[in-house]
């Protein structure tokens, strides 16, 4: 065997032999630049033995050319170790975790929170109905009379909607009697309007009620004109 032989043998062996584990069918790299010392000792423990098979001599250089070799075929190697779609060799940010989207470095894309749609507004509606014109209680009554049954059944239609969400049913009294006194009468009276809706078929769900007294008057309570407008029950519809 020529000395020129002698030398070429082991690096051409030891060169098929780590390119041919250096690269899988997928495309990675398990021996790349990052693992070049492990080629190194591998190419150090082959080129030994392919020297030894010559000679005792040759065995020392085939494994300082091993170690030489095999460090240089393992860095030119291109690897993706974390998967992400980025060669080693670019990777600039190396163990990127599972699924995460990077760019052209292999580094983490920054992440902006999901756009959130602002709530809709809720839409609201007022109708009041008060003694002014027609009573809706007798004297220091809760019953509707046949006239509040009639203003209620008037806009019935508009209470039971489908988009209509929830209904409050506010009690106010004149001036008139006692805090104490008006403050139950406005809570009686607020109650006897929301079984009245009840009954006509109002979803129970949607129904509040509750009395304020004298304490919220809109009219001057020193006329009867004033009083009779303080008198009334506030259906509050929220949409």
């Amino acid at each position: 065997m020529t000395n020129l032989t002698r030398t070429v043998l082991p690096v051409l062996l030891l060169g098929s032999l780590l390119t041919g584990c250096a690269t899988h069918s997928d495309g990675t790299a398990p021996l790349n630049q990052r693992t070049w010392p492990i080629c190194s000792v591998i190419g150090g423990l082959v080129g030994g033995g392919l020297g030894a098979i010559e000679s005792g001599g040759w065995a020392a250089g085939g494994a300082a050319l091993g170690i030489l070799t095999g460090g240089l075929i393992c860095y030119a190697q291109d690897g993706d170790e974390d998967g992400d779609g980025v060669f080693d060799r670019r990777d600039r940010c190396p163990d990127t975790p599972a699924n995460t989207p990077v760019d052209h470095r292999g580094c983490p894309l920054p992440q902006y929170p999901a756009s959130v749609k602002p709530a809709e507004p809720v839409q609201s509606e007022v109708i009041t109905l008060s003694d002014a014109g027609d009573v809706l209680f007798a004297f220091n009554r809760s019953e509707l009379t046949p006239t509040a049954k009639s203003k209620l059944d008037s806009i019935m239609g508009k209470l039971q909607d489908a988009d209509v969400v929830s209904i409050k049913v506010v009690g106010h009294t004149d001036s008139v009697g006692s805090d104490a006194y008006n403050q139950a009468l406005s809570e009686r009276r607020a109650s006897s309007v929301a079984e009245y809706l009840l009954s006509q078929g109002v979803a129970p769900n949607k129904i509040t009620s509750e009395g304020k007294g004298e304490s919220q008057p809109v009219a001057d309570n020193e006329t009867d004109e004033g009083r009779a407008k303080n008198r009334r029950v506030e259906l509050h519809i929220n949409r």
